[in-house]
């Protein structure tokens, strides 16, 4: 019996493969998981060139409103403690997919909308998901009345953006998942008003006790962990994939005016 000669195959490069459809800045990650870690490609792939931040919250100084500092200061930072289910957020890692040393400390606070309302959110997150693209989780919801309502222990690294960075920073947690910034990150989102339950860009907005409720969410990360005004951006923001445009009809001058007040701008 004549026994067959097995070839050797010739693996093929990655972007002539037919049919398959990446994003440029994926490609030497992908080709990396096909061919193994070599001396050439073990590094962790730089995060892709993205637009700078011109952060709205340093455009200007506005005068300190002496009722609504001392409203502010007054007001307690009074916490609903919700946990989310085990499956939707995750520990903050030290080393990267890589075995890279990387620093979990959160460095950046991205807003956010819940899209539906504020009960919906939170049965999203405390409903286990099995499935990795199911997976998401903001450490803090703000609701329309000025509710502040805990998710994710902010100790812990919430799913709230997906393939994201800030100020050409991510974190490759998993070989199997592209870069993202949750690692060191900071998720709050505040309830969407009941007509922001479409696809539209705009909504009637966010009431004062929001505003005022997520000045003093902000304030208590700032401080805790000497987070810049700079360093609080959008969904829209740090998106890569252009698909999120959260928190729309958001009011950066009543935001401003509050941390102006407690002293954290300008």
């Amino acid at each position: 019996m004549a026994i067959a000669v097995l070839q050797p195959l010739k693996r093929q490069p990655i972007t002539e493969r037919p049919g398959l459809l990446i994003k440029p800045e994926m490609l030497d990650w992908l080709q990396q998981a096909v061919d193994g870690p070599t001396e050439e490609n073990a590094k962790t792939p730089a995060p892709p060139v993205d637009k700078p931040w011109d952060s709205p919250l340093l455009k200007s100084c506005p005068v300190v409103d002496r009722g609504l500092q001392q409203r502010l200061v007054a007001m307690p930072l009074q916490l609903s403690r919700i946990n989310a289910a085990p499956t939707n957020y995750g520990e903050r890692v030290h080393l990267d997919a890589q075995g890279q040393r990387i620093d979990p400390t959160p460095a950046v606070i991205v807003l956010h909308e819940t899209v539906y309302s504020l009960g919906s959110a939170i049965n999203t997150f405390t409903t286990p998901h099995p499935n990795d693209a199911d997976q998401a989780s903001y450490h803090t919801l703000v609701g329309q009345k000025g509710e502040i309502v805990q998710v994710v222990d902010p100790s812990k690294r919430a799913y709230g953006a997906g393939h994201s960075a800030f100020d050409g920073r991510w974190v490759f947690t998993s070989k199997h998942f592209s870069g993202s910034l949750n690692n060191f990150a900071l998720h709050v989102s505040l309830e969407t008003p009941p007509d922001g339950a479409t696809s539209g860009q705009q909504h009637s907005g966010y009431t004062p006790a929001q505003y005022d409720a997520l000045s003093r969410v902000l304030a208590d990360w700032m401080v805790r962990y000497k987070i810049e005004p700079h360093a609080i951006t959008t969904h829209r923001h740090v998106d890569l994939g252009n698909a999120r445009s959260d928190p729309r009809s958001f009011d950066w001058s009543a935001l401003q005016t509050r941390l102006t007040a407690l002293g954290l701008v300008c």
